[in-house]
């Protein structure tokens, strides 16, 4: 497919159209022959964050990719979200990348742009395992956004390549790059709770639909839309913005509902911390959920058969989790949290999971360090473990929120020094396979017995199709 051509002007407003409050950390002094050359593969929504972060972090973004066609105006959401600067007129940043060619299709990007080191992957999840994939057999560095992949075997597949290629990769969780996830796993691997043998994780999200049981009547594309390349490997349906441009996580085919979406960020401290791998068993209840979409609310439970601290581990997560006249919907047990706070409010709106040892509990929040611990006497009576992560300039610091330069700023010293960034493909393939294996156990509406060595579901067959997913025509990739 060849790329349609674009006017830059009208590109550069289209894909700047999301708004983001984004902190601008100094760029790097890096000398303009020796700067890392990356191609943008999304470039509105979060693909805006990724892109300017990688460029204040010092890389030279010489490519810019994305379905939408720029002369278009009527995509919805983005019309009514258009970024503003402080002088209140329309925000043109990626004016600074007046040099860089534009594509609508990254795998021409990937085949054919000279030059290129290196690529951001910000698209929606189902494209996530060709656009990588597709970038490290080219050797070139990937930074994909969570989940890695879309399937089960994808993040697999995505791990083994990497290895293979030995390029630098990182995923999207970027909170893994700061603070207080650094410090937890320090902390808990220090033995501040003894041995952990329960783990509960919670949500709000979904914050759009799920629960459908049709696919939405088809309307015309709109203008500059290039919705076959925007469906790629996924079974085609028709244009509808019910699907594009936000609501496509809600449905099974394009993304993967409320777990996919943030299992990736709020899992990834105890599963680092306790050395977690792959489950053993994976069961799931849900309110909501059809053939077609993820549900309203669901709670998945993971059982581990250990962890480095010696015990198994029950891990369950929970999303749908707001509030209806004062009661907080599918939430954790009250014995977990009840006694010790005014209001659930405090739990829910402030901590984002508990973990559970035989010393006492710990309520932790990714983005912050006002952590609690019960009872109190287990932090003043234990010594400060000493850091033993590396720590990443401009990480997540208390109270900032996720999208500090961290993560970006790892995976490019990673791409610099041939040191691996901390959530590489190595470490995040398996947590991914993991996330995706609670809604595998949504699918299937039964316990799952899981084999990880063979990517099999012992008990359940026909899981077989959602684990390694059929491809469209003309999209398939191993």
């Amino acid at each position: 497919m060849k790329s349609t051509p674009l006017n830059r002007r009208d590109f550069i407003r289209a894909s700047t159209a999301a708004a983001f409050a984004f902190h601008i950390l100094p760029a790097s002094a890096r000398g303009a022959n020796d700067r890392i050359q990356l191609g943008a593969i999304g470039v509105g929504g979060k693909g805006r964050v990724d892109t300017l972060a990688c460029a204040e972090a010092g890389v030279a973004i010489i490519a810019l990719c994305d379905v939408a066609n720029p002369r278009n105006t009527d995509l919805g959401r983005r019309k009514k979200a258009k970024a503003k600067t402080k002088e209140g007129g329309e925000d043109t940043t990626l004016d600074r990348f007046p040099a860089a060619k534009l594509f609508t299709d990254y795998r021409e990007m990937i085949a054919t742009m000279p030059g290129l080191d290196a690529v951001t992957v910000s698209t929606p999840d189902h494209h996530h395992f060709h656009a990588s994939m597709l970038a490290m057999r080219k050797g070139l560095h990937v930074y994909c956004q969570k989940p890695i992949a879309h399937s089960i075997w994808e993040a697999r597949r995505l791990g083994e390549v990497a290895a293979q290629t030995k390029v630098q990769t990182q995923m999207g969780n970027q909170a893994h790059a700061g603070e207080p996830i650094r410090r937890g796993v320090e902390l808990i691997r220090a033995g501040v709770l003894g041995r952990v043998t329960e783990v509960h994780a919670w949500t709000n999200r979904p914050i759009w639909p799920q629960g459908m049981t049709a696919w939405p009547a088809a309307e015309p594309v709109p203008k500059g839309l290039d919705w076959e390349q925007w469906i790629g490997p996924a079974p085609f349906h028709g244009y509808s913005p019910a699907i594009a441009p936000f609501n496509w996580r809600g449905y099974w085919d394009f993304g993967a509902g409320a777990l996919g979406d943030m299992g990736c960020h709020i899992m990834d401290m105890p599963y680092w911390a306790l050395g977690l791998t792959s489950p053993t068993s994976v069961e799931a209840w849900h309110e909501g959920g059809t053939a077609i979409a993820a549900p309203h609310r669901s709670r998945v439970t993971y059982q581990f058969p250990t962890s480095v601290l010696g015990a198994p581990v029950k891990f369950v997560w929970y999303d749908g989790v707001v509030a209806k006249e004062g009661v907080y919907l599918n939430s954790p047990p009250e014995s977990l949290w009840k006694d010790d706070f005014p209001t659930a409010d405090h739990v829910f709106r402030r901590f984002d999971l508990v973990l559970v040892g035989e010393k006492g509990r710990m309520f932790f929040g990714r983005s912050r360090q006002d952590w609690l611990f019960k009872p109190e006497s287990l932090t003043s009576e234990f010594t400060q473990p000493p850091k033993t992560l590396a720590r990443v300039p401009g990480g997540t610091q208390e109270g900032k929120g996720e999208d500090g330069g961290g993560p970006y700023v790892e995976w490019l010293n990673a791409i610099k020094t041939s040191t691996p960034a901390l959530s590489n493909f190595a470490a995040s393939g398996p947590f991914s396979e993991t996330v995706l294996l609670g809604n595998l156990a949504l699918r299937v509406g039964k316990k799952i017995e899981w084999e990880a060595k063979y990517l099999a579901a012992k008990n359940a067959p026909e899981a077989a199709p959602m684990i390694r997913r059929a491809y469209r025509k003309g999209w398939e990739l191993a």
